[in-house]
């Protein structure tokens, strides 16, 4: 409603009051009752008009009160305003720290310490090829020994078929060794530390060498048994522990080399012990106790370098919480006392897992943001054992003197196999941070899907063209050199990348229980390879491949749809990927995203938790110029190597109460 103004509602009010006076006056002239009534009509109406002008009136002071609250709103919405646009300026602010302190973690080089505790802890995985590979060569030996043992027990021959699974169960319990000991990686990581942990596992490793090794003198293949199961738990924590360690010491742009060093050490193992079991080394039926024994000098050797190396610097500081000490092994590693950044990005990573941390397996599997992680680092695993890569390194030997080669040259073409591992894998390890974890396991899986299809066909063409011995030597060295390229896309992509990416995909808090479960998930997967492929052998002849081609296929289609590229990205943005939904084309979005989490977890302790609306405002309208330094931001060669610290946190905002 309209408000009349002061002067005319002072003149209605004489007015009526006049009228009145008149009326009275008629009333007591006694005039007519005509006129009577009609004044009485009209003095009716002008009491309803004043009524209405005194209700118009208090409708106006209730809209003057409502055009006061109003403006008090508006100004507690640009007060706001204001709030997020400082907001916004500082997460632009932390988004260029952050990534220039990325570039120089990306500047980090390799040193010469770092390299010596890369080596030591290495040695680990040499411990698990090595082992994974001798039992290979001396097949033969290693069952007449059980032939003779069982004779001289029982005073009668063994059955061909009876020493073959029990020489399967020589092969297949060490698998099981290894499931125990990379489940419970994850708990001796966080009670001993990572190279605590190492150091521990290395009595196991002395244990089983000796156990295995003294097996002919005590004339007992259970003694064989016990000491391949010992030597398995041995390694199934080296594979939990070693990744782990390295991933966890390494700069930022040298983790994915430097992870695949991991299978170079398994590859040089392998190699090893396939040469030392030629029958002019070790491979005789007095030499293969020396070559099960030879398993104690990876871990003796590891018992004298490790001690030197420092505990891992991120399981000091989030761990543990010691951060001077954090702070002295990457001024170790580092070779340089500017630590600033590393410290800086595991301080970021520490926040952005603080509700994750010291996380059990349970809470693990049952976590919506690192169930996908989760489930990827699983089938990664799967891809490795499943490809069929294991029925190759146990039964080279065999698979080789079926395709019509002899005993010797079988042995000699499964050296070849190791020769070819070593050199493929010391090929990727530049192409790891260039190429990327994701481009390389699809070239791997794909390239091992192709070349299983030609050791099948190689097989099939063999039993159609027996008759022509032309055509049986054509066709046995048409399986080995098949055999030789699944192995060489084997080293390329699957045989290092499951270790390294599952280290990769979660963050300090979740990182061991990741880790015992996915290499759980590994050995369980050999154990089924090692134990069922004489039986697949015998039940699918010469389509034993085909069920490894069938799983390359799918892991490579997985592949495709659901693992993320981690080449050069921090553990935070990885985290910052998946709760993002895994979108691989929203990198600037992930990156800004880690961001944002620097932004709240600095100002966590500021901002009430009621006011955090303004932070979700600032992460879903970004700043248009948050990049735009990307492109120039590279630090001068002659620029002084001095930390850059975080800019000051802003003043906590005060937002009104006014619930906006």
């Amino acid at each position: 409603m309209v408000s009349l103004p002061p002067s005319l509602q002072k003149q209605v009010s004489v007015m009526s009051m006049n009228l009145s006076a008149k009326l009275d006056e008629l009333q007591r002239g006694d005039r007519q009752l005509e006129t009577t009534v009609a004044l009485c009509e009209i003095r009716t109406q002008l009491q309803e008009l004043t009524k209405s002008v005194e209700s118009c009136q208090s409708e106006v002071s209730e809209v003057k009160r409502d055009m006061v609250a109003i403006k008090h709103e508006l100004d507690t919405v640009q007060q706001v305003k204001e709030e997020i646009e400082e907001l916004r300026e500082y997460v632009d602010r932390l988004e260029e720290h952050s990534h220039r302190r990325k570039l120089r973690l990306l500047e980090q080089g390799l040193t010469l310490f770092l390299s010596y505790a890369i080596l030591a802890a290495v040695l680990g995985m040499l411990q698990f090829g090595y082992n994974t590979g001798v039992i290979n060569a001396p097949e033969v030996n290693i069952e007449n020994f059980m032939k003779d043992v069982y004779k001289d027990r029982y005073g009668e021959d063994i059955s061909d078929d009876y020493v073959k699974r029990l020489y399967s169960v020589a092969v297949s319990i060490f698998a099981i060794g290894g499931m125990l000991g990379g489940f419970s990686g994850g708990i001796i990581a966080n009670r001993f530390g990572r190279k605590g942990g190492l150091l521990l596992n290395n009595v196991l490793g002395i244990v089983g060498g000796c156990l295995m090794g003294f097996t002919k003198m005590a004339h007992s293949y259970e003694m064989l048994f016990f000491g391949r199961f010992i030597i398995g738990v041995n390694c199934g924590l080296n594979t939990s522990l070693v990744p782990m360690y390295i991933s966890e010491i390494a700069p930022l742009n040298l983790r994915g080399g430097l992870g695949t060093v991991n299978q170079l050490a398994v590859t040089v193992g392998l190699l090893v012990s396939q040469v030392l079991g030629i029958e002019q080394i070790l491979g005789t039926d007095e030499g293969w106790p020396v070559l099960l024994l030879l398993a104690i000098c990876p871990a003796i050797l590891q018992l004298l370098l490790l001690p030197v190396c420092p505990e891992s610097p991120r399981y000091l500081l989030i761990t543990k919480q010691w951060e001077e000490e954090a702070r002295k092994a990457l001024r170790r590693l580092r070779a340089s006392n500017q630590v600033e950044e590393d410290i800086e990005e595991m301080r970021a990573e520490e926040r952005a897992q603080q509700a994750e941390s010291r996380i059990s397996m349970t809470e693990l599997i049952c976590s919506p943001t690192l169930r996908a992680p989760l489930i990827i680092g699983v089938v990664m695993q799967l891809s490795q054992q499943l490809s069929g890569i294991n029925a190759v390194f146990y039964y080279s030997t065999n698979l080789y003197t079926s395709s019509g080669l002899t005993e010797e040259s079988a042995k000699f073409a499964t050296i070849g196999i190791g020769s070819i591992m070593v050199v493929m894998t010391l090929v990727s390890i530049p192409l790891m941070d260039r190429t990327g974890r994701r481009t390389l396991h699809l070239y791997g899986l794909g390239g091992m899907f192709i070349f299983s299809i030609f050791i099948t066909i190689s097989f099939l063409i063999k039993e159609f063209f027996g008759y022509v011995q032309e055509m049986i030597d054509w066709m046995s060295y048409l399986s080995v050199v098949s055999t030789l390229f699944f192995v060489v896309f084997f080293a390329v992509g699957p045989g290092s990348i499951p270790w390294m990416i599952t280290a990769e995909l979660f963050s300090q808090g979740p990182r061991p229980a990741a880790m015992s479960i996915a290499v759980l998930v590994n050995w369980i997967a050999n154990f089924v390879v090692g134990i069922g492929f004489p039986s697949m052998k015998t039940s699918l002849e010469n389509y034993t491949f085909l069920p490894f081609s069938a799983f390359l296929a799918i892991f490579w289609i997985f592949t495709y749809k659901q693992v993320p590229e981690t080449k050069n990205k921090t553990f935070e943005e990885i985290l910052a990927l998946f709760r993002h939904g895994n979108d691989r084309s929203s990198l600037r979005d992930s990156r800004l995203y880690g961001s944002m989490l620097n932004c709240v977890n600095a100002l966590e302790g500021h901002i009430p938790p009621a006011e955090s609306a303004a932070l979700m405002v600032a992460e879903e309208k970004p700043h248009p110029d948050s990049f735009v330094f990307a492109a120039g931001s590279e630090r001068s060669s002659d620029a002084p190597a001095q930390p850059e610290r975080s800019p000051p946190p802003l003043p906590p905002p005060r937002f009104p109460n006014s619930g906006v």
